[in-house]
């Protein structure tokens, strides 16, 4: 492991992409094959407005105005990727419910492709609701219950990824610790693009996977300083050290480490260096699923040819465009090109 202050003196702010270079990469994405495994979850928000506080409680009372549904977790990393051109299946599980439903019915309306995902008896699909007033969030409720995936299902599962394994141009793994992402699936994902195309991780450190055989994993700062054992602390020295740490402990080419309003940081093991890409975003609305937008971008564009850094750069771009949206929100190839042709995100 290198010392922290040689560390620091390798840290490079890599060259930003032209926007020929960001037009040609970004116009590839359309059509490329990438499979998204993990676990899927419905978003639903409540829209609306606060006027008074409740003389029950001291809490604001939100009249709801209109309700929206989108897919979340690894659902939401599929949309991103169907949002920017590509052919996308995603890989998870649902319960026989009317929120399992809905969401099979968002994926299919959106062209993404659900055979892969299978309905499991006696699971609950997770549903996080959102209360929004005034562009804010009021409260989050969840319903869940995380249960691990039957035997039958993970069979089922691996018989339908090998019929598309050998077309696929990327695949994503994205571990919300919900039950989906097993020991066994991870592996069996890992071989089949092992010499045959990128695979890239977004991992969570409550479910403890050996990873192998990933292109890239992609931890936020939090999640890597949880994963390496490392107390939180708002300092570089602390998210290098988790990174060197991770770096060495998973099998893995390359971490991209998201580091909210410090921007993004990679570390790649085979060029021995540490890039960091300072935030993009201009405006910060609403962080959900900027985690999933990082990762679809990452993953598709080494799908496309672009190199590791150049991967963050598109990265980074396409986050800072989300977060300035309220809700789980997408980008298309337009907005992303953009960002790189006025030097400002819109």
């Amino acid at each position: 492991m290198l010392p922290f202050s040689l560390l620091m003196k390798e840290l490079t702010t890599p060259a930003p992409i032209t926007p020929q270079r960001a037009r040609q990469l970004v116009s590839s994405f359309a059509g490329r094959r990438i499979l998204v495994l993990g676990d899927v979850m419905l978003d639903r928000f409540l829209w609306g407005t606060v006027s008074r506080i409740s003389p029950e409680a001291p809490v604001p009372v939100v009249e709801v105005a209109s309700e929206t549904a989108f897919p979340g977790g690894a659902a939401n990393v599929a949309r991103n990727l169907r949002e920017l051109g590509a052919e996308t299946f995603v890989a998870g599980s649902v319960g026989e419910d009317a929120a399992g439903e809905t969401l099979l019915q968002l994926l299919q309306a959106a062209g993404i492709e659900t055979s892969l995902t299978v309905k499991e008896p006696g699971l609950m699909t997770t549903v996080k609701t959102r209360v929004i007033a005034q562009h804010q969030q009021v409260v989050r409720v969840d319903r869940e219950r995380r249960s691990s995936i039957s035997e039958n299902a993970i069979r089922t599962l691996h018989e339908k990824t090998l019929d598309v394994a050998g077309s696929l141009d990327a695949a994503i793994i994205e571990d919300y610790a919900k039950g989906f992402v097993t020991q066994q699936n991870a592996d069996a994902l890992g071989r089949m693009a092992s010499g045959r195309f990128p695979l890239a991780i977004d991992p969570n450190p409550r479910n403890p996977i050996r990873w192998t055989g990933a292109d890239v994993i992609k931890p936020n700062k939090k999640e890597a300083l949880e994963a390496a054992g490392l107390a939180e602390i708002n300092s570089p020295k602390a998210w290098i050290m988790a990174g060197q740490q991770l770096l060495s402990l998973w099998e893995t080419q390359s971490l991209l480490l998201t580091l909210g309003e410090e921007g993004m940081a990679l570390f790649e093991k085979e060029e021995n260096k540490l890039w960091l890409s300072p935030t993009k975003a201009r405006e910060v609305y609403d962080v959900s699923g900027a985690g999933d937008t990082a990762v679809a971008v990452f993953a598709l564009a080494r799908a496309c040819g672009a190199n590791r850094v150049e991967a963050m750069e598109l990265a980074n771009h396409a986050s800072g465009i989300v977060v300035a949206k309220l809700g789980t929100a997408t980008l298309t190839p337009r907005e992303l090109i953009a960002s790189f042709e006025t030097g400002a995100l819109q």
